[in-house]
């Protein structure tokens, strides 16, 4: 009986390659159904290949489950089989943690360590705690039980360790840092983390390194995360390059491959032809074989781990073939973060969030378009096609869908950012409406978005002149999220808004919501909050004709911004307000010198409404010098960037969106109660907001509010202090 079952899973293996999945579970489903008593490890490992078939090419979870359930009855009458019980163990918490039983996934894992403990010191036994060790940390995460995840992986590292993997090693110590990125609960563990990282790295040869892509990736966006958060944007921009270097070449691999595949085909085809002649055939022959040989050779160096992969760790996709992986660590964990086109498109998203505040908005626009090509052409693999709602989804696809969704709303957040530095208030509308929509569909997986779309229709009401309408949005998008830096961030953009509507009410609205965070702004991680509150107060005791107080809070905060996070737009403005104060403060010199610099930075950025407050202000410095010429040649030119910007204005204004857009209204979103999706983005591990933190820029005030910035000589109005 034996060479039945062999001669079925042979057969099963056959239809498998062919894509006849249906075939292939026929085959393994006549041996476990079959009359015939067959001897209970054929049953088992029959039972392992049809669960493994099933989550790999179906959603039909609770039957692997119920197979491997089965499994695991039989080999608790067979004494010895270590591999099978650890397959067995491995796929069953598998199943467990796609179906949402953490619980039981935790006591199944907790007996398959018991066993790896008591079976020796092998390097096959250390690999398999490994495994085990990573699926634990991960059902920790879901229950938010961080350190006991990170126990967990730490214990994976030291297996690691006494097998002398180093790349496994680098696995545990980059998922470490992982954890402690999301939590975030001491600035000085987490540096640690980071430094482990590195020196793990070190270790690993060097010709190995470039073997290792996703480690190579992981490694370095969870570094970028990491300095992004501190404000580090000179190092970090170290690692994007790195990453951006080794993504072209990996696509120009693939491409390759890609190549050689399609001409090995093609020359396959020419040999089946049954009309050829010796001589061409072995032409042909000698071809087909030095070919065999080049594309032999190119996938060698990504196909590390073999072709033999069991049961990956991670989850969401496994029905991709091995070369569309990101692989984190060798059989039998296979592991990897997000899918390689999740991560490429992150890669564009860094770039375009490093990009875009220093006004490199072509190769942002490129990126953009690349990033969310990507990410649709995997939204409809994933059957997110028009019309489809977030209460279609398949459980088992819920996850992944998240990643990209999320990849998406952060990609159209950062083109209305640079359609709105660049006054293209037109296409800032249609990107915020596309992310409206999105979220309309999706609002339970897209939940964080809410404050986000909030914060941004503020944005727009800002640059469009609609300074009340602003405040609002800002003050509801702090209301909607948990994040004490966006509630920081939001409460000193409404602030801003405030000021511009120039009234006293509005001026005492300001200030009481930048006094809170001008308290607490140096309990925040590096000095993006800093930056921004010590702007909006430079310019309220500006307005309240502090002069002196104004010029060292913003000199300090450009400063700052200048050296951390080289956000051209914030310095512009940083500067424009600085050489209004120059003036006011009757030195010319500096005036002049600091105003064509933002000039100069305004203009690199397409920012009108800079140019024009910069050029109002150089218009009243000529003035004061007596200098005639300059004066009309910069009032000739502010008349025309005025008309650019008014025609501008009057398209937003006139866009089926504008009202929709700045209505003192929250949009309204159905949630679906649907448990599924609710369990699946309530998990930490799986939550898909990628927490990227960016430096801060501010909408220009539109130039009716120019004049008040700048007349600095009527009276003054009472003020209080913070």
């Amino acid at each position: 009986m034996e060479a039945v079952a062999e001669g079925l899973w042979g057969l099963a293996d056959y239809h498998e390659r062919n894509g006849e999945i249906g075939k292939a579970g026929k085959c393994l489903e006549a041996i476990c159904q079959s009359q015939v008593t067959f001897y209970p490890i054929v049953e088992v490992k029959t039972r392992l290949r049809i669960a493994t078939l099933l989550l790999k090419h179906s959603h039909n979870v609770n039957n692997a489950k119920s197979h491997l359930e089965r499994s695991q009855l039989l080999l608790k009458s067979i004494p010895s089989c270590l591999d099978l019980k650890c397959r067995a163990y491995s796929l069953l918490s598998q199943c467990y943690h796609l179906v949402g039983a953490i619980p039981p996934q935790k006591q199944i894992l907790h007996k398959a360590l018991e066993l790896t403990a008591s079976a020796g010191d092998e390097i096959s036994v250390k690999l398999w705690s490994c495994n085990f060790n990573s699926q634990l940390a991960n059902a920790l995460i879901i229950e938010g039980d961080y350190q006991s995840s990170i126990s967990a992986l730490e214990c994976g590292y030291i297996c690691a360790t006494q097998i002398g993997y180093p790349e496994l090693q680098m696995f545990f110590v980059t998922s470490v840092l992982h954890v402690h990125l999301m939590i975030w609960d001491d600035v000085n563990l987490v540096e640690a983390a980071v430094n482990k990282c590195l020196q793990v790295w070190e270790t690993i040869h060097p010709e190995k390194r470039q073997l290792c892509l996703g480690l190579l990736f992981y490694n370095e966006l969870l570094q970028i995360f990491y300095l992004l958060r501190i404000c580090d944007y000179k190092n970090a921009a170290q690692h994007l390059d790195k990453l951006d270097v080794a993504m072209k070449a990996d696509l120009q691999q693939t491409q390759h491959i890609k190549e050689l595949t399609n001409e090995l085909d093609a020359l396959n085809q020419s040999l089946s032809r049954s009309d050829l002649n010796y001589r061409d055939r072995s032409a042909l022959s000698e071809k087909q074989a030095q070919l065999q040989e080049r594309l032999r050779s190119v996938t060698s160096s990504i196909n590390l781990s073999g072709t033999g992969s069991l049961d990956p760790a991670y989850f969401g996709n496994m029905r991709r073939s091995y070369g569309d992986k990101l692989v984190l660590a060798p059989p039998p964990i296979d592991g990897e973060w997000l899918p390689k086109s999740a991560v490429y498109a992150l890669v564009d998203l860094m770039i375009v969030i490093f990009g875009r505040p220093k006004g490199l908005f072509k190769e942002c626009g490129r990126r953009i378009q690349s990033g969310m090509h990507a990410i649709q052409e995997e939204l409809a693999k994933l059957g997110i096609t028009d019309g489809v709602r977030e209460v279609n989804l398949q459980h088992s696809a819920i996850w992944m869908a998240g990643v990209y969704l999320m990849l998406q709303m952060q990609f159209l957040e950062n083109k209305v950012a640079v359609e709105l530095t660049r006054s293209e208030f037109v296409e800032a509308q249609e990107a915020l409406v596309q992310m409206k929509n999105w979220f309309t569909r999706f609002p339970t997986i897209l939940q964080s978005c809410e404050s986000i779309i909030e914060m941004l229709r503020g944005q727009y009401s800002h640059s469009v002149g609609c300074y009340s309408e602003a405040a609002f949005h800002y003050i509801e998008a702090a209301k909607l999220t948990q994040s004490k830096s966006m509630q920081a961030i939001c409460q000193v953009y409404a602030a801003v808004s405030y000021i511009c509507i120039g009234d006293a009410e509005s001026s005492s609205q300001a200030l009481d919501l930048i006094g809170p965070v001008y308290r607490m702004m140096d309990s925040f991680v590096g000095v993006r909050e800093k930056t921004s509150v010590l702007f909006a107060y430079g310019l309220l005791l500006m307005k309240q004709h502090d002069l002196q107080e104004a010029r060292n809070r913003l000199a300090r905060g450009l400063q700052l911004t200048h050296n951390h996070l080289g956000n051209l737009q914030l310095v512009s403005q940083y500067l424009t307000i600085l050489g209004s104060l120059a003036l006011a403060l009757h030195d010319t010199v500096q005036a002049r010198e600091i105003l064509r610099s933002s000039l100069t930075l305004a203009k690199k950025l397409y920012d009108i409404p800079t140019q024009i407050w910069v050029l109002s202000v150089l218009s009243t410095l000529y003035h004061e010098l007596g200098e005639k010429g300059n004066e009309m040649e910069n009032t000739e030119y502010q008349r025309k960037k005025m008309e650019d910007l008014q025609k501008r204005l009057a398209d937003a204004h006139s866009s089926i969106h504008h009202l929709e857009l700045i209505d003192k209204v929250k949009f309204e979103f159905h949630q679906f109660h649907d448990l599924d999706i609710k369990r699946a983005v309530g998990d930490p591990s799986t939550r898909v907001d990628l927490d990227i933190p960016e430096s801060i820029g501010f909408s220009t005030p539109l130039p009716n509010f120019q004049s008040r910035l700048v007349d600095l000589d009527t009276g003054r109005r009472g003020r209080r202090k913070l």
